[in-house]
């Protein structure tokens, strides 16, 4: 049986993904998927691609070793946009001083690479476990979740599931959720030198804007989880008006909901429909929600006391995690949506959000090499025979 991973092999598979441009938007993974399902049909696994999209692409592989449970490893393929930036190439691997640099590094190439040579580990040691191994790979987690969404949608039987992300190796066992509804704001455009003949929709939105304040402070604010801290409402985004010396007949905003485990998606919407009518009766302003942007999804948790928590708390000290968890993320990734698939799961990786999304993303070699042994270990804890 393999028990050690193949460094040299980690590096070099980590090489070939950041080699790939899989850059969301636009996102088209087929080629990144390709070279992943390569990898693993070489693995002994049964591999199908799923077009869930035109260009848009999940990899799922299964291997089947006899009665048991069914995990599932799932991490994603596409990456943010190159950038600007860097000190070297964004899609050639850099090794320096124990890091390994490039887009995707480890978010979240790092972390597939390592989930590839568990997989590996896994195959080569199949008399230390029992069940069904997944390897779910998909596409579009950095804008919406789309791959997540689609495959979930499809309701596969699974027990357990580790989703990959920078964190360290430590495990993460819930994360928040967004909404991001567009609101527009109703004026009626005149001269801007007789504003009296018209309703100004930016002064209106201000108004709109104090509401969603105080709504913050006072209410939203209020819910809060241990592992992920408090709930909040704000603006991300205003635009309004057309021209110079026109006073703006319309006012868009967008506004950012994140939701804490335990809050309803339905009711945190009713909420904020809710939000425009006070702001209606309160000042006569005319709102209304226009679109509700894609976002990765709601929120989730895995309660700290079921055994992939736990098994999982012992992999990661087992491999050197001083301060293994569980924790919870500030913003979503794709758990949710394996837990609305039955899936108890934790989200663990190699590397630091703090370096994600930034020229010169990296990746310690280290944690890398390591988390396929985390990953491997949880996986043979829940499959155990």
């Amino acid at each position: 049986m393999t028990s050690a991973p193949d460094a040299a092999r980690m590096k070099q598979d980590l090489a070939d993904l950041i080699a790939i441009r899989s850059e969301n938007p636009p996102g088209g993974e087929k080629e990144i998927a390709d070279l992943v399902a390569a990898r693993l049909l070489a693995t002994g696994f049964g591999v199908s691609l799923d077009e869930y999209r035109p260009g848009r692409f999940n990899v799922e592989a299964r291997l089947e070793n006899g009665d048991g449970p069914i995990f599932a490893f799932n991490t994603h393929m596409d990456t943010v946009p190159g950038g600007d930036g860097w000190t070297s190439d964004p899609f050639v691997l850099r090794a320096h001083q124990g890091r390994l640099y490039g887009r995707g590094a480890c978010d979240c190439k790092g972390p597939l690479a390592a989930m590839l040579e568990a997989t590996r580990l896994l195959a080569a040691g199949r008399d230390s476990w029992r069940g069904t191994l997944l390897a779910v790979f998909v596409g579009d987690e950095e804008i919406a979740s789309e791959g997540a969404k689609h495959y979930a949608a499809k309701h596969p039987r699974i027990d357990f599931a580790v989703v990959g992300e920078p964190t360290g190796n430590a495990v993460y066992s819930a994360h928040k959720g967004s909404l991001r509804p567009r609101i527009r704001v109703h004026g009626v455009a005149a001269h801007s030198g007789t504003p009296h003949h018209g309703d100004n929709a930016v002064l209106r939105a201000a108004q709109l804007l104090g509401m969603v304040a105080e709504a913050h402070e006072r209410e939203v604010k209020t819910r809060s989880h241990p592992l992920v801290g408090e709930a909040s409402l704000t603006v991300t985004r205003i635009g309004g008006g057309h021209a110079d010396n026109v006073l703006p007949a319309a006012c868009d905003l967008l506004l950012d909901r994140r939701m804490v485990p335990g809050e309803d998606e339905a009711a945190v919407r009713s909420e904020i429909a809710a939000l425009l009518e006070a702001a209606r009766q309160r000042f006569g302003v005319r709102a209304e929600i226009i679109e509700w942007k894609p976002t990765t999804g709601s929120s989730t948790e895995t309660a700290a006391d079921r055994p992939i928590v736990v098994r999982s708390l012992d992999a990661a000290r087992r491999h050197g995690v001083e301060k293994p968890g569980p924790f919870g993320f500030q913003g979503g990734c794709d758990l949710v949506h394996f837990r609305a698939a039955g899936a108890e799961g934790v989200v663990i990786g190699p590397g630091s959000l703090a370096v994600a999304h930034k020229p010169d993303e990296f990746v310690p070699e280290d944690e890398f090499i390591a988390s396929s042994l985390v990953y491997r270990d949880v996986a043979r804890a829940m499959l155990a025979r």
